[in-house]
């Protein structure tokens, strides 16, 4: 004890440390004296605390899939993904899910996502109606910076629509509603010589019909991975086939087949990893199928949300191991942050250092 001082109150202010089992490692940032390098500093994150911790935490869980991904499989884990249900063989020991929300293909991660689909990357995908037809709809015309603060008002009598800080002239909206017309009357005519459509069998077609290499769904229809999309009326594509009950009715399609593909190639996959870019409906499906297997094996989330109102957008991964989504002994990561910030440096340290090493 200090001479003079209150034994309360050196209790109270310089009680010792009594257990250190949890000092292991030391809060370092990166070292500026070393020049700039990109990669380095990337990897200090991990030491750095807060949501670079995180950030630096999930790359390992990505390289941990990656790693896995390409050991060999024994041969009495091999199952056979071969069916009418499952797109791609299981000749990978670990099977990547990719789920992204609407408002990310509207931004520039559309390039990232396209350069995963397009060099194999990722076995399947889900996401949302606007993370289909804003894929298309930039083959068609572009989509511009803006301003979070432009008043809506005076856009609408524009004819302009604000995405956060992105501007869509509504003319693209009219070009994908010329593009789209037709392929839904072959969709229909198809449909009464016996084809059944479901949403991923949609998305592919569109793909092929898209036939354009900036597009996400067209390099997935060539590589043969799926693309389940649950809510696909709910966007500009829903709007297209609310029209087009007007001009030729009798479309239907079928979600529950799609249900039953991607809950089958995840229950039929030796293990499966989760990349989970937002919320809501394209979260829960992911991890709804990863439920059929009791669990995913790796598991990354990148989102804003909190989970004080139980939002299942907001819930972290300890969450899902209570319902089985995630198995218990997996070490998954959540990331609270802003995605378009955050992957494309999540892809450099993982998926692309690996690609182009």
């Amino acid at each position: 004890m200090a001479h003079g001082i209150d034994p309360a109150l050196s209790e109270a202010v310089l009680k010792k440390t009594s257990n250190i089992a949890l000092l292991k490692e030391k809060v370092t940032g990166y070292d500026w004296d070393r020049g700039l390098d990109h990669n380095k500093l990337l990897e200090s994150y991990l030491h750095t605390g807060f949501q670079a911790t995180n950030f630096g935490l999930a790359v390992q869980e990505i390289n941990k899939m990656i790693h896995c991904r390409k050991q060999p499989i024994a041969v009495d884990k091999f199952i056979d993904n071969d069916d009418e249900y499952t797109a791609v063989k299981n000749n990978l020991l670990v099977k990547y899910i990719l789920g992204y929300t609407s408002n990310l293909v509207s931004s520039g991660l559309r390039e990232t996502f396209k350069f995963l689909v397009k060099n194999k990357m990722v076995d399947c995908i889900v996401t949302t109606a606007g993370g289909i037809e804003e894929d298309f709809i930039k083959c068609l015309a572009p989509t511009f910076m803006g301003d979070f603060h432009l008043e809506g008002t005076k856009l609408r009598d524009c004819g302009i629509n604000r995405i956060g800080n992105l501007l869509v002239p509504n003319d693209n909206y009219c070009s994908f509603e010329n593009w789209t017309m037709p392929i839904l009357d072959e969709l229909l005519k198809e449909q009464k010589d016996g084809v059944m459509w479901s949403p991923s069998k949609i998305i592919e077609r569109l793909g092929k019909e898209i036939n354009h290499e900036d597009s996400i769904y067209y390099w997935a229809a060539k590589n043969k991975i799926p693309v389940f999309c649950p809510g696909l009326t709910d966007g500009s594509l829903g709007d297209m086939m609310f029209l087009h009950t007007f001009k030729n009715p009798g479309l239907i399609v079928d979600i529950v087949s799609d249900l039953r593909r991607l809950n089958l190639m995840a229950m039929k996959s030796v293990n499966t990893g989760m990349i989970i870019l937002g919320g809501g409906l394209v979260k829960h499906h992911i991890c709804n199928a990863n439920l059929m297997r009791n669990g995913a094996d790796y598991v990354v989330y990148v989102n804003t949300a909190s989970e004080f109102d139980g939002s299942d957008a907001g819930a972290r991964p300890d969450e899902a191991k209570s319902w089985g989504k995630i198995k218990k002994d997996a070490t998954p990561v959540k990331i609270y942050a802003d995605a378009t910030l955050v992957f494309p440096l999540l892809v450099a340290q993982t998926f692309a250092k690996d690609f182009f090493r």
